[in-house]
């Protein structure tokens, strides 16, 4: 029973079959050819003999390989994560190895491979990476390692590091990337732009004694006449405003581009976004909404805000319900009575679909500086700057600019009624939220 368990991860290479392939061929010939018989014995004779032995070596050795998955705390969504395996060979001879690692099920890798040549007696570290489009947990596997040597007949197995789980988070790659631009104050090396102040927001600081070159606008007529000597308000530039990103997560959000969602790009930039604000000392916070308001994370500037928007970032669970804005619309103006920043990430596809909610936007905008931020459909601009060539493809591309003239029509509908717009590829999603945010905030619109 001890052999049977020592021989049972031994698995036959596809070249001892193609040996005995060949064999077997030259088995046939030999009754036209007699002489070939006895070549054709010595050759089965070698072939069992070098699998005997090539079994023996690779069973010889106790640990043989040792093999280790080392994975990241947690994914980021959206980016190219790295998974490293590291590999100990304990053999005293070079061996050939195939690594079949048992990825997540939501990758839907079948074939996942790779092998590699392992120096005698030597540690290697091997790199691969993995991209996941959703949120939520990635459960692993086991780590399974194929040893063959030099011969290649037989195989033997190692398994190793199984049941290992990494959740996904939205993503902080590019959260990392921004948060050191926006220390350096260098964002504009990514496309972002550098934009000139534009007069000023002020909040009340203090009452101080006037001196000379102060500003006579600001002198205090009540405190001069009781202090009877000059005083002047002092201000300084208001600067801890609240910065909600609102997030549609109904329907209209589930379109998928380069396999991640709407909501997950909008997702990212909320978490870019809201860390940028609380560099730029606004306060940041986030809510989510489709039949109802949820996952609300009031706006402040702490030290462990961020902490708390990626986690209800995360939590965001998505749903193919039609989004109330009536009901957006009446909590914002129930809970939210300072005036902020509101950057509305969903989507509007017509004209139709806006004027359904213009009403509740409007009434938003009353108390707020709202930005609606919708998306251009890319698949309908390479449509439309493709040529058509027979009369289906005329009418196809006919439809596609009337839908997105569509598009430009809402910018300028928004536009109208004084609500703020972003219309954006997917892709440039984050830079052209930071770039309206740093427009805003130069200008002291909020």
């Amino acid at each position: 029973m001890k052999f049977f368990y020592k021989i049972k991860p031994l698995y036959i290479q596809n070249r001892f079959f193609y040996a005995c392939i060949g064999i077997m061929v030259l088995f046939v010939v030999s009754f036209v050819f007699p002489r070939l018989f006895a070549i054709v014995r010595m050759l089965m004779l070698i072939l069992f003999a070098l699998t005997f032995l090539d079994s023996l070596i690779l069973f010889f050795a106790k640990k043989g390989v040792i093999g280790h998955r080392i994975l990241p705390e947690k994914f980021s969504n959206g980016d190219q994560n790295p998974v490293r395996i590291k590999i100990e060979n304990f053999y005293t001879f070079p061996v050939f190895v195939r690594i079949i690692d048992e990825v997540p099920e939501q990758f839907q890798l079948r074939d996942f491979k790779i092998d590699r040549k392992l120096d005698a007696s030597s540690v290697s570290e091997l790199l691969y990476e993995l991209r996941p489009v959703e949120r939520g947990e990635y459960q692993f596997g086991s780590l399974n390692i194929y040893v063959t040597s030099v011969f290649g007949l037989v195989a033997r197995r190692f398994v190793f590091s199984s049941g290992a789980m990494v959740p996904t988070y939205p993503s902080f790659m590019q959260l990392r990337k921004y948060d050191l631009l926006a220390i350096g104050n260098n964002l504009h090396q990514y496309g972002v732009k550098k934009i000139r102040r534009i007069g000023h927001t002020m909040e009340f600081e203090q009452i101080k004694e006037y001196v000379l070159g102060d500003d006579l606008r600001t002198i205090n007529w009540k405190a001069t006449a009781k202090k009877n000597n000059l005083m002047v308000n002092q201000f300084q530039d208001e600067k801890s405003q609240p910065v909600y990103s609102v997030i549609d997560k109904g329907r209209v959000m589930k379109m998928p581009f380069d396999g991640l969602k709407l909501l997950d790009y909008a997702i990212n930039a909320a978490l870019v976004i809201s860390n940028i604000a609380l560099k730029k000392h606004d306060k940041a916070g986030i809510m989510a909404f489709s039949k109802k308001v949820e996952n609300i994370i009031v706006a402040e500037k702490r030290a462990s805000q961020m902490n708390l928007i990626l986690e209800a970032l995360y939590n965001i669970e998505t749903d193919y319900h039609e989004s109330d804005f009536g009901r957006l619309y009446a909590d914002i103006k129930r809970n939210f009575s300072q005036r902020g920043l509101l950057l509305l990430y969903t989507n509007f596809e017509t004209l139709d679909a806006l004027y359904r909610q213009i009403t509740y936007l409007k009434g938003i905008a009353k108390n707020h500086l709202l930005v609606v931020i919708f998306f251009k459909n890319t698949e309908l601009e390479t449509l439309i700057n493709s040529k058509a060539e027979t009369v289906q493809q005329v009418y196809y591309k006919s439809i596609a600019e009337k839908f997105e003239f569509e598009k430009r029509l809402i910018v300028n509908e928004l536009q109208k009624y004084g609500i703020k717009s972003i219309l954006t590829t997917p892709e440039n999603l984050t830079i052209d939220t930071i770039n309206k945010y740093l427009e805003i905030k130069s200008r002291g619109l909020i």
